[in-house]
């Protein structure tokens, strides 16, 4: 959202505000030895002592008037824009350490759904694979796409997990003409895509070090809602990951698809300092392909968490599942997060999770948003999301 404003001086609706607050001290599960998380103390330092000594991790916490006492700062935002550099910056980071206003703008773009058409130009020539996205740039052309394509999907160039979709379920009516009108006049052009009968949600995370050299961070294999809002992940190897892959698609193929998408990164996003995913799917035709770029998210996003996760926090042979949950009220957070820990006492050996309940962020009186983990022994029927009341 703050990408699609585009403004230094953007402020974020009071739900985005709220969990920021409350996932505040999440960082801390991917952050490296001897990093600073910058949240404030007041309910997270409790937490915060106490998951550092349970799980023996080498960081420590910064509060913001606070930041401008360390010297050669290096600020790693879950996203970078306009808004968070001038935010860093009021805070003390030094210019010198942030993105300049070129480099924003040109992040910017290659963070825009824009940019999806060209990815699968470079990918949709390698054998199971397909997907479409295509730019409209004024309203006629939109009407001819719903019009030709019947069960379509419409996308804001730039816009939040789930946010800015619209399913044409019944055609080009007056809804989705007044939706298209908005989203060209504020971002300048809808994306489409038609609507595929998807098996698998997942996503390949990477590492750019703004020189073309795109690392590969691991698989991610998550769920959505009916309105694509990210649910939750599956913690797991890459080498399980491929292992049940392998039900849709040769692990030869997948692997093709990395290497691919990987180059095509590395021009896409040469100058890009930070961390991306691409979200993928498994589509069911005739046969099970592949969409190998339906988003490419220029940030820190869920699935990078998940990896991190399991590479740093699970004990060998467990695997579990990630969860984002809000709740309208804090009251009935509080209750689910009690009634969690009895039904799956956390069990925790040599600073690993070996099962059980584990917060990741502390549960306050005034907590509308939680991330958590739910851990067990690895087994295949963990590969699944069950039909959890919670979600």
């Amino acid at each position: 959202m703050a990408l699609a404003d585009g403004r230094a001086n953007y402020l974020p609706p009071s739900s985005a505000h709220q969990m920021a607050l409350d996932l505040a001290i999440l960082p801390m599960w991917y952050a490296m030895s001897g990093d600073g998380i910058l949240a404030a103390s007041a309910y997270n330092d409790v937490f915060f002592q106490q998951m550092k000594v349970l799980f023996n991790k080498d960081i420590f916490l910064v509060t913001e008037p606070e930041v401008c006492e360390y010297d050669n700062i290096t600020p790693i935002p879950w996203g970078w824009n306009a808004s968070v550099c001038r935010y860093l910056y009021q805070k003390g980071v030094p210019l010198i350490a942030l993105p300049s206003d070129d480099e924003l703008k040109r992040w910017r773009m290659m963070a825009s759904r824009e940019r999806i058409a060209e990815c699968l130009a470079e990918l949709l020539h390698m054998p199971s694979c397909c997907g479409e996205s295509v730019n409209l740039y004024n309203l006629k052309d939109c009407q001819n796409y719903v019009d030709n394509h019947g069960h379509a999907v419409l996308k804001a160039p730039w816009s939040g997990s789930g946010r800015g979709l619209l399913w044409c379920e019944r055609g080009y009516t007056q809804t989705v003409a007044g939706w298209c009108s908005n989203v060209l006049c504020r971002q300048g052009c809808v994306v489409a895509a038609p609507v595929y009968d998807k098996v698998e949600d997942f996503a390949m995370e990477f590492q750019s070090d703004g020189h073309g050299n795109i690392r590969f961070v691991g698989y991610s294999l998550f769920q959505t809602n009916a309105r694509g809002a990210y649910r939750g992940n599956i913690l797991l190897s890459d080498s399980d990951f491929e292992k049940w892959m392998a039900q849709y698609i040769s692990v030869k193929t997948l692997l093709q698809i990395r290497v691919a998408v990987q180059n095509v990164l590395a021009k896409l996003c040469a100058s890009y300092i930070g961390f991306l995913g691409v979200d993928m799917m498994v589509c069911r035709a005739e046969k099970f392909l592949v969409h190998p770029c339906v988003e490419i998210n220029l940030r820190m996003n869920m699935g990078i968490i998940a990896c991190q996760l399991y590479k740093n926090l699970l004990a060998p042979a467990t695997t579990g599942r990630f969860y984002i949950e809000y709740y309208s009220s804090s009251e009935s957070l509080y209750e689910s997060h009690v009634q969690d820990e009895m039904a799956a006492p956390l069990v925790v050996k040599n600073s690993r999770v070996v099962s059980g309940y584990l917060s990741l962020v502390p549960v306050t009186p005034v907590s509308h948003y939680r991330a958590y983990i739910k851990a067990s022994p690895l087994g295949m029927e963990n590969f699944h999301f069950h039909n959890d009341q919670s979600l």
